[in-house]
């Protein structure tokens, strides 16, 4: 994707259209239902209103994320995101139950399908503009690092294969008469999604609490710094350790102490740290590094019980 392309595509813009697509395939699902009378495609318009739920929480999120800090909330609003990630499991659960109950009830008294030719050209229609969706979603999310857009585009990619299975259930059921196989495949179908719907509520929660940053965000980090540290024969010149990092967000955040030789001059000592602050946030975009300026023969000590007394 180019980089005009995905300045452009922002994670509120393509919420925005998340929110269209969602409304144009819950009209197309529900009148798919309408015709068939099919509880497959019943649970497919149900993940629908889900999806514009879930776009419509996600929008309000991300803007919310995008707002600068202020006095209350100095490392800003990054952290909204999360809460859209988890809302947006919460749905896909809550329309996994529906849909396993809807089905449950469509089993004990199976129905036959109607018009099934035209309930199904409008399932894929409706599936082919959620994928094109999804795919745009996840290059734009992995740019832009945003979890809201990732945790949409994961909904829509299950909406996909929802439909997918919905479509060669209402297939064989037509090839076998096998009317059970209706709503046998929509609690399939709700399994999957609920495990959907976990994975997005524990990718929030441990956003919430300041999960680490990526291993190879790390790995590029430590790389960063492992250019300026230096050594002097057996003498450590300049050096680092506990560094520590957190995600909120698009925003990354990283904490060290540097050493070095405590005969340097204040102005001299802060060069350098603003050259390695600099050489971090160009290495890792969207960081923010906090260095804490040591003599080489001094340790701070962390996780001592008694400073939570």
């Amino acid at each position: 994707m180019s980089s005009s392309v995905s300045s452009w595509l922002t994670p509120r813009r393509l919420l925005m259209a998340s929110v269209v697509v969602a409304t144009i395939t819950i009209a197309l699902k529900t009148l798919a239902w309408w015709v068939t009378d099919s509880v497959g495609l019943l649970s497919d318009a149900m993940e629908s209103l889900v999806n514009l739920a879930s776009a419509v929480f996600g929008l309000v999120m991300v803007t919310i994320a995008a707002r600068p800090a202020d006095d209350d909330h100095p490392y800003g609003h990054h952290k909204a995101e999360y809460f859209s990630s988890g809302f947006e499991g919460i749905l896909i659960i809550v329309a996994a139950l529906g849909i396993v109950w809807t089905a449950g009830q469509r089993l004990l008294d199976p129905q036959p399908l109607e018009q099934v030719g035209w309930g199904l050209a409008l399932s894929v229609a409706s599936s082919a503009l959620n994928g094109l969706l999804a795919w745009v979603m996840f290059r734009a999310a992995k740019e832009h690092r945003s979890i809201a857009l990732e945790a949409d585009a994961r909904h829509l990619v299950t909406d996909v294969w929802t439909s997918a299975g919905v479509v060669a259930g209402i297939a064989l059921v037509q090839v076998t008469g096998w009317l059970w196989l209706d709503p046998v495949v929509a609690i399939g179908v709700a399994l999957n999604i609920l495990k959907e719907g976990f994975h997005l509520i524990w990718r929030s929660t441990q956003g919430l609490m300041d999960e680490a940053v990526e291993p190879e965000v790390m790995a590029t980090i430590e790389q960063t710094l492992a250019g300026f540290a230096h050594k002097r024969g057996d003498t450590e010149i300049i050096r680092f350790d506990h560094v520590s990092t957190r995600k909120a967000g698009q925003r990354r955040f990283v904490d060290l102490h540097m050493h070095m030789p405590s005969g340097w001059t204040l102005g001299r000592a802060a060069a350098v740290r603003t050259s390695v602050e600099q050489a971090l946030m160009s290495a890792v975009p969207g960081l923010r590094a906090s260095i804490q300026l040591l003599p080489s023969d001094v340790e701070a000590h962390f996780y001592d019980e008694a400073d939570l007394k």
